[in-house]
């Protein structure tokens, strides 16, 4: 991505998801949300699209924290993603 680039719907999906295994599959909702680098209201748009289908699934965590952690379908989907990305640039695309 060129500097300055605006990011499509599905990289910023995969940046989310990124983070998420990245960090050991558990992120407090603070720090994905800075580590996303999108505005809050764009954050709670995003995180509700990918718990209602399954990628991601907030947990309560030591009281009344919380975490943000990867799903096996969320896993699922960053594979194929990070393969199918692969591809194109393997074919120049």
């Amino acid at each position: 991505m060129k500097p300055f680039q605006k990011r499509s719907r599905l990289e910023i999906i995969r940046d989310i998801l990124k983070v998420i295994r990245d960090s050991n599959s558990a992120i407090s909702p603070t720090k994905l949300l800075r580590f996303s680098n999108l505005s809050y209201q764009m954050f709670e748009e995003y995180l509700g699209e990918l718990e209602g289908k399954g990628l991601v699934e907030l947990k309560p965590y030591k009281g009344k924290r919380k975490i943000y952690s990867l799903t096996e379908k969320g896993r699922m989907f960053l594979e194929k993603y990070e393969d199918f990305v692969s591809f194109l640039r393997d074919f120049g695309l």
